[in-house]
């Protein structure tokens, strides 16, 4: 008897190769016995629904799209106890997530890791009730993966990222925050400055441009990596950070790096928050939890 896969495409992500190999795609998943229903995203939000809605008729969910189209997959099976498998398709324009997971960039290549993959359990973040993941940010880089209009990123890639967050780099506001992690535990740790980015992640990779593959970052410890950018108070300050951010070491005293499970953040209620390149509002106080082991994705 062949297995239910369920594909989720969002059809118009990256450069649409994904949409353009459905075929090769489909044929793939048949030849290796499954029995497979597509559906597509037309609007945020759809790819979550479609979760919800058919993640009890299915044994795998894959999907293809960028981070936040997986994002809303697992968010739809988190809300719902849901524990089908999932594959990943990466076919967005940077991909943090994917290669952090060490998945192939090509459609088809990875949709035969799909296929011959087998499932791995990860960590996933809690935002106040609301799943990411792979990052929780604000600051420089949060605002690029939503705000660059998706027809540049589709002609420039991880060069629009580029761009767009060297922008945020020199424009940037200073935003105060309080972190407080493990309270309570012999692990707490607080602190608390003015800050150009701040990250709760579980990733190797932060919007194609922070590199954090030197670390020993183990996506299913139960815990997340906490990244803090203070803001530099010279010119010299200001070219360390950016030293030090791109060649991924991070060996200054204007950026703080260390692990928890579980993390509290005070912060001015307007802040904007992106949880895997989605628009988050974010509160005044933020809860950001590590959920162990909850998602079975392939590898």
């Amino acid at each position: 008897m062949r297995k239910k896969l369920l594909f989720i495409i969002n059809p118009k992500s990256g450069t649409m190769q994904a949409a353009k190999l459905m075929a090769d795609i489909l044929q793939a998943f048949s030849d290796a016995g499954y029995l497979t229903s597509v559906l597509m995203t037309q609007k945020s939000g759809d790819a979550r629904q479609f979760a919800i809605e058919n993640h009890e008729d299915v044994d795998t969910i894959v999907v293809s799209g960028g981070d936040g189209t997986l994002n809303e997959v697992i968010d739809g099976l988190m809300r719902v106890g849901g524990k089908c498998t999932v594959g990943y398709i990466p076919s967005g324009s940077t991909n943090d997530f994917a290669a952090s997971m060490g998945l192939p960039k090509g459609v088809i290549a990875a949709t035969e890791r799909v296929i011959e993959g087998s499932p791995r359990t990860i960590d996933v973040g809690d935002f106040n009730g609301r799943t990411f993941t792979y990052i929780a940010s604000f600051g420089a880089f949060t605002s690029t993966s939503y705000s660059v209009p998706q027809n540049i990123k589709n002609i420039l890639g991880h060069t629009a990222y580029i761009l767009h967050g060297a922008k945020d780099l020199m424009s940037i506001k200073p935003i105060h925050a309080k972190f407080i992690a493990d309270e309570g535990t012999p692990n707490e740790q607080i602190c608390e400055g003015d800050y150009l980015f701040g990250a709760v992640c579980n990733s190797t990779s932060v919007a194609g441009i922070l590199k954090l593959d030197r670390f020993d970052v183990d996506m299913n410890d139960g815990l997340m990596e906490v990244l803090l950018v203070k803001t530099p108070k010279s010119i010299v300050a200001f070219n360390e950070i950016i030293i030090h951010m791109m060649d991924g070491t991070l060996e200054t005293d204007e950026i703080e790096f260390f692990s928890a499970k579980n993390v509290r953040v005070e912060v001015d209620e307007g802040t904007p928050w992106t949880l895997d390149g989605e628009y988050e509002p974010g509160a005044a106080i933020c809860d950001i939890k590590t959920v162990r082991s909850a998602v079975n994705l392939i590898v």
